[in-house]
């Protein structure tokens, strides 16, 4: 069977969400939940390009920090080796990001904000505490 565009980017995100349950518990769980949740906003506000460096930024120095591996989902999901993402085959986003033309910058940031609808309602419903 073949998957639809929307069906990639829920599966990449709730296996993502999945590795972090196993990864990371109480208090990084919530801070996680915290930057996941105010990054569409933030890419709107900024643009990918600031959001992404802001990311690199927070995390810089912190042994896997929540905002590094944040960055690091988008850049897996944004340059991974498939036919349809806008940074095909790059290695890392802000590298893509300073390299490729508006055009593909503009699909990427359609596609971040695409697919941060699934990753931040999966984060919700397996990462965040009731109350929070």
């Amino acid at each position: 069977m073949r998957q639809t565009l929307e069906q990639k980017r829920a599966k990449h995100a709730l296996d993502k969400v999945r590795e972090i349950k196993d990864r990371y518990q109480g208090g990084q769980q919530d801070k996680f939940v915290s930057y996941v949740e105010r990054l569409p906003a933030t890419i709107l506000t900024n643009g990918l390009g600031q959001a992404a460096a802001m990311l690199l930024a927070q995390g810089k120095g912190e042994e896997g920090s929540a905002h590094r591996l944040l960055y690091d989902i988008l850049t897996e999901w944004l340059c991974r080796d498939h036919p349809q993402p806008p940074y095909k085959g790059e290695t890392d986003l802000m590298a893509a990001i300073v390299s490729h033309d508006r055009t593909a910058y503009l699909r990427a940031q359609a596609e971040a904000l695409a697919y941060l609808e699934w990753f931040k309602r999966f984060v919700v419903a397996f990462l965040k505490k009731e109350g929070m």
